[in-house]
């Protein structure tokens, strides 16, 4: 009988969104397309290093595309797969019950107040997925 590798199905997911931006990456992502200059603007405290890192993770884990254009200045826009999108509802249900603590603890949230304001979620709230935006 063959040896067959068994890995828990939670450590499996945490290593495809784990880490401190990835998870920030799709959820901002759930709220449709951006361009590379979106992303890390909106994600507080994400080096350049670091984004780019991350995305280069997340697309093979097929939970992100990625679509350059031969422009100049380069264009480059990310865009959830499928796969990606079927985490927004449950990224949504963390948010609530961040915020539900948050609240409860007395905690500032961001809120998007312009488009320079640096934000930890779109809109400071619930996000449903597009890819149309």
């Amino acid at each position: 009988m063959p040896f067959i590798r068994t890995i828990c199905s939670v450590d499996y997911a945490f290593q495809r969104i784990g880490g401190k931006y990835k998870g920030r990456i799709i959820w901002q992502l759930g709220a449709g397309t951006r361009r590379y200059g979106a992303l890390r603007k909106s994600i507080l405290g994400v080096t350049h290093k670091m984004l780019t890192q991350a995305l280069r993770e997340l697309e093979p884990d097929g939970l992100i595309t990625r679509q350059a254009f031969a422009e100049l200045p380069p264009r480059v826009e990310y865009t959830l797969t499928p796969t990606g999108q079927g985490l927004i509802p449950f990224i949504n249900m963390l948010n609530e019950w961040a915020m539900q603590q948050m609240d409860a603890l007395s905690i500032p949230r961001y809120y998007k107040t312009s488009e320079h304001d640096l934000v930890c979620a779109p809109e400071a709230g619930r996000v449903t997925a597009t890819a149309d935006r």
